[in-house]
C-alpha cells in the first residue's frame, strides 16, 4: 500500500469531522451574527459542496488541482464573507471565522498533493485572508497563521520524503528481483550452455585436426559467456566449482527418476529421486522411511547433487568412487555427497570463482541458498571431499528465502 493512502484517508475524515465541528459552533452562534441568513447561506453552500466533493480527497488521482484551487476558494471566500455577516466586536473579539479549522483541511490537501512548497503557498494565502478579517495584526491571529503555515510545510516536507523513500525501496525491489532472476539465468546457463561448450573443447582437443579449431572457438566462447553471466552475480567471498549439473533445463534429474507431482507445493521423496544415480561408481545409502520434501526443493536438492557428482567426475576422475548419504532430521533433510578422489586444493574454489566458473556458486550454493539451506565442503587434498546438502523441510519451494551457504 502506498505510504500517501493513509494520508489521504486521514484528510477525508479530518474534512468531515471539521464540517461537523463547524456547524456545530455556528449552530450555536447563529443569534450573534449580524447577518445570520448570510452566514447560513455559506454553511448550507459549504455542506452541500462537501457532500458532492468528499471522496477527492480519498485518493490522489482524484485530488486534482483544480479541486484543491477550489476548495482552498471556499476557505478563503468563508474567511472574508466573516467581515460581511458577522458583528465588528466579534471579529475583534478573536471570534471564529465562518469555516473556522476546516480551512486547515483545504491547506493540508495542497501539502499531501504538491508537498511543502504548495503547501506553503496555500497556507499564505489563507494567512492574508485572516489578517484582511481581523483588521490588525492581533497575537492570537498572527498564532493561528504561523501554526497553520509551520504545519502545512511540515507535513507535506514528509510527504516528500516519504515519497522519496518509497521510490528507493521499489527501485531496490526491482534490482533485487531483477539480480534474482539473473541469477536463475546463469544458473541455467551453467547446466547446459557452458557445460556443451566445455565437452566441446575437450573432445575437440583431443581429436584434433579441425576439430581441435572447433575445440578451440568452443573454449573462446566459453570463457566469454562465464565472464558475462559472472559480472556481479555472486560475492567473491564464496569459493565455486567449474562443474555443475548436466541438464538442459537447469533442474537436474536422474535419468530414470520419478517425475515430480505437478503442484510444487505437493509432498515428494528425495529417495525415489536420488536412487537412480546408484551405480558401479556411486554408492547409494538412504533411511527406511519416506523422506519428503516439497517438489521443487526435492528438485533443487537433486540439482544440487547433480552438480556435485558432476564435479566428482570431471575433478577426481573417472575411477573415483562417490557416496550418496540421506538423512532425515527432525527440522531438516542433508545429502552428503562424499569421494575418494584427490581432494581440492585450499583456495582452488575461491580461485575458480575469480576465473568465472559458477558451478559451487549457483548450481549448487545458489540453488540451496533460496530455498533457505546451505552448502558447506570439506576436502583434504589427497583424501577426497565430502559437500554436505542441507534443506529445512519448512523451506519456502518457490525459493524466497536466503540461507548461509
Amino acid at each position: 500500500m502506498s505510504v500517501e493512502l493513509p494520508l489521504w484517508r486521514a484528510l477525508t475524515g479530518y474534512r468531515i469531522l471539521t464540517l461537523v465541528y463547524t456547524l456545530v459552533l455556528f449552530a450555536l452562534s447563529y443569534n450573534k451574527y449580524a447577518h445570520p441568513l448570510g452566514a447560513a447561506a455559506y454553511m448550507g453552500a459549504l455542506t452541500l459542496w462537501m457532500a458532492l466533493t468528499w471522496r477527492r480527497t480519498t485518493a490522489a488521482e482524484r485530488c486534482t488541482r483544480q479541486f484543491l484551487i477550489a476548495d482552498l476558494s471556499f476557505a478563503v471566500g468563508g474567511i472574508l464573507l466573516t467581515l460581511l455577516v458577522d458583528t465588528h466586536a466579534r471579529i475583534m473579539d478573536g471570534g471564529p471565522t465562518l469555516p473556522s479549522i476546516w480551512t486547515a483541511g483545504a491547506v493540508l490537501g495542497f501539502a499531501i498533493k504538491g508537498g511543502w512548497r504548495w503547501a506553503a503557498a496555500a497556507s499564505s494565502a489563507v494567512a492574508v485572508a485572516n489578517l484582511l478579517e481581523r483588521q490588525e495584526l492581533a497575537r492570537d491571529t498572527i498564532h493561528n497563521v504561523v501554526l497553520v503555515w509551520v504545519a502545512s510545510v511540515a507535513i507535506g516536507y514528509v510527504v516528500e520524503v516519504a515519497r522519496a523513500s518509497e521510490r528507493t525501496l521499489a527501485r531496490a525491489l526491482q534490482i533485487e528481483a531483477a539480480t534474482r532472476e539473473r541469477e536463475r539465468l546463469a544458473r541455467d546457463i551453467h547446466d547446459s550452455v557452458l557445460q556443451v561448450l566445455a565437452m566441446v573443447q575437450r573432445r575437440g582437443a583431443a581429436i584434433g585436426g579441425e576439430a581441435a579449431e572447433l575445440g578451440r572457438m568452443a573454449g573462446e566462447q566459453e570463457v566469454a559467456l562465464r565472464t558475462l553471466v559472472s559480472s556481479g552475480l555472486v560475492p567473491p567471498q564464496r569459493g565455486t566449482d567449474p562443474a555443475g549439473p548436466t541438464s538442459a533445463n537447469g533442474v537436474m534429474m536422474p535419468k530414470a527418476g520419478t517425475p515430480l507431482p505437478d503442484r510444487p507445493g505437493a509432498p515428494c521423496d528425495i529417495r525415489a529421486l536420488l536412487a537412480p544415480y546408484a551405480c558401479a561408481g556411486i554408492t547409494f545409502s538412504e533411511p527406511g522411511a519416506p523422506v519428503e520434501l516439497p517438489a521443487v526443493a526435492a528438485a533443487e536438492l537433486t540439482a544440487a547433487v547433480g552438480a556435485a557428482l558432476d564435479n566428482v567426475r570431471v575433478h577426481a576422475g573417472e575411477g573415483a568412487h562417490a557416496w550418496i548419504l540421506v538423512e532425515d532430521e527432525p527440522d531438516e533433510v542433508i545429502v552428503t555427497v562424499r569421494d575418494d578422489g584427490p581432494g581440492i586444493p585450499e583456495g582452488r574454489l575461491a580461485d575458480a570463482e575469480r576465473e568465472g566458473r559458477l558451478g559451487v556458486a549457483l548450481s549448487i550454493r545458489g540453488r540451496l541458498r533460496e530455498l533457505g539451506g546451505s552448502a558447506d565442503w570439506v576436502s583434504v587434498p589427497g583424501q577426497g571431499t565430502e559437500v554436505e546438502l542441507k534443506i529445512p523441510k519448512g523451506g519456502a519451494p518457490e525459493g524466497g528465502r536466503r540461507g548461509k551457504a
